[in-house]
């Protein structure tokens, strides 16, 4: 979801959220993350995610500091998966952005678009 938001991607937002609201993901930490707000009441597994996301999208690397918690809560490996996640979604979003793929069944996102 953080890498839909970032490329304003609507067909991965539309997917990944709802999925992330079947898994129990709060309402308010989707409406912080489609705002583009930093959600407020994370667990410690999603404030770590979350950093590593933003700061990949944002930074193009990981800081020290967070790198050091994200390996201490879920391991090298772990923080490797989360990168190649990050990586590819950022992926997909850049091929269906630039190819302007549609909703599935014409339906309507509720991203809205960043100012340019």
């Amino acid at each position: 979801m953080i890498a839909a938001r970032s490329w304003t991607n609507y067909y991965e937002w539309n997917s990944h959220s709802q999925e992330a609201i079947t898994a129990g993901l709060g309402a308010a930490i989707i409406a912080a993350v489609a705002d583009g707000r930093r959600p407020e009441q994370m667990t410690d597994d999603e404030a770590i995610l979350y950093d590593i996301c933003t700061e990949l999208l944002h930074n193009q690397s990981v800081s020290d500091p967070t790198y050091a918690r994200a390996v201490s809560k879920f391991g090298e490996s772990g923080v490797v998966e989360a990168a190649s996640l990050v990586g590819y979604y950022t992926y997909l979003a850049m091929i269906m952005n630039t190819a302007r793929t549609p909703m599935p069944g014409r339906t309507k996102s509720a991203l809205a678009p960043f100012p340019k």
